[in-house]
């Protein structure tokens, strides 16, 4: 069960802004999605929609319950006795709770993540998260990024960003943002890592991660986080 509490956007940051547009922004771990996403949903007064967050919660529980993450009838199990509460703080921060208790800074460890990646391609989990992300969508005035956002989950979004980058410029980034944690892992323990959720994510049978036809791409290795959002605010210009 969800109970989604996102909080509207109130005043000054949102009245500057004409439109409500569904900004959805994919591609593969350490492309840059979360830094730019939030800045982006920042810049543009809109809610920012971590998707991969609610499949992080998910594992989360899967771990605290000590169910087999490859064992999809048990993870479905699971579900039916989960409650996940999405909140949204003025700021467009995002905070996540598991059955009443935040869990949102434990969301990141390395173990999680990858419990997540191995539930991910659970089509019972990609159906049970699809409706509440499809809901907080419907507000409008939000940037959603995942791996199935412009694909499956708003397909129809006015615009689509696909972030990308060198195995080695994705595994060096998400190996300092261990190290900033206090979490131990070599570099090459990251990449051997990332390579492996690349790998699931790209073969699954269910929604895998692609790049929408639709979708603008965008080679992050050798750019700024201001380079980037340049870019896309140059695309979005053309929608408000």
């Amino acid at each position: 069960m969800f109970i989604m509490k996102p909080q509207p956007l109130t005043g000054a940051k949102r009245k500057d802004h004409r439109s409500s547009l569904v900004i959805a922004i994919d591609g593969p771990a350490g492309a840059g999605k979360s830094t730019v996403a939030r800045l982006l949903a920042a810049r543009l007064g809109y809610l920012y929609l971590d998707t991969g967050a609610l499949y992080r919660a998910l594992a989360w529980k899967v771990r605290r319950a000590g169910c087999d993450p490859h064992d999809g009838p048990a993870v479905e199990r699971l579900l039916d006795r989960t409650t996940i509460d999405v909140r949204h703080d003025l700021d467009g921060g995002m905070t996540v709770s598991v059955d009443g208790q935040d869990v949102t800074s434990e969301l990141r460890e390395p173990e999680v993540s990858t419990l997540a990646s191995a539930i991910s391609v659970l089509p019972a989990v990609r159906d049970w998260l699809l409706p509440v992300q499809r809901r907080i969508g419907a507000q409008g005035a939000v940037v959603a990024e995942g791996r199935d956002i412009g694909t499956r989950v708003f397909p129809s979004a006015d615009v689509k960003f696909y972030l990308e980058a060198k195995t080695e410029v994705r595994a060096r980034r998400r190996y300092q943002e261990l190290l900033a944690a206090g979490r131990g892992a070599s570099l090459a323990e990251t990449r051997d890592d990332l390579q492996a959720r690349d790998l699931r994510d790209e073969t699954r049978t269910h929604a895998p991660l692609r790049r929408a036809e639709d979708a603008v791409m965008i080679d992050t290795s050798d750019l700024e986080v201001d380079a980037v959002l340049d870019h896309m605010l140059s695309a979005i210009a053309a929608k408000l």
